[in-house]
């Protein structure tokens, strides 16, 4: 299996209430918010690569007033033909952002396609990515080691039990009573 290595760069901007937000495709094309930020250049400090990706996709210049943490997250992806999977392995860094100059525009031509500011009471309501909620409890308790322990996935539901009355009878669970 191959392995790759992602580094990458985010800011949390909340300014009076509000959150910072880009948005971006997820890989069904469905829209999901994200926070801004990026991978790194090769030979690149990530302090350089958040101020550049949040001009890049929100048209602000923003000082990173401080470092909030770092996420590490591992995932396999499964691959169609020759390369086969991958154990992808991302790395990323998560300051604390404040604008000080621009004007919120949307990215043309790169990962996104809408940047906006949204209610911090709202963000939970929206379809996004998980780093969003780890940034923001890292942003909201401030850890010494500047790591939140993330839940693992839920396991899906078990399916639903017959009753020996249902399975007898041939119904569903929960059922009308009509057999199936």
């Amino acid at each position: 299996m191959r392995k790759r290595l992602r580094v990458a760069a985010y800011a949390v901007c909340v300014r009076d209430g509000q959150l910072l937000l880009a948005r971006s495709p997820a890989p069904d094309g469905t829209p999901e918010w994200v926070l801004p930020g990026g991978g790194m250049e090769h030979g690149e400090d990530p302090l350089d690569t958040v101020v550049r990706e949040l001009d890049e996709e929100t048209g602000y210049r923003v000082e990173v007033t401080g470092l909030l943490g770092i996420d590490s997250a591992r995932h396999t992806f499964r691959r169609e033909g020759l390369q086969g999977p991958v154990d992808h392995h991302g790395v990323r860094i998560v300051y604390e952002a404040r604008v000080v100059g621009g004007e919120l525009r949307n990215e043309v031509n790169g990962s996104t396609d809408l940047a906006a500011w949204h209610d911090l009471a709202a963000v939970s309501a929206l379809t996004r990515v998980g780093l969003v909620d780890v940034a923001l409890r890292l942003w909201r308790e401030r850890p010494v080691d500047g790591r939140v322990p993330v839940p693992p996935p839920a396991a899906p539901a078990p399916p639903p039990r017959h009753t020996a009355e249902e399975t007898a009878e041939g119904r569903e669970p929960g059922g009308s009573g009509v057999p199936a």
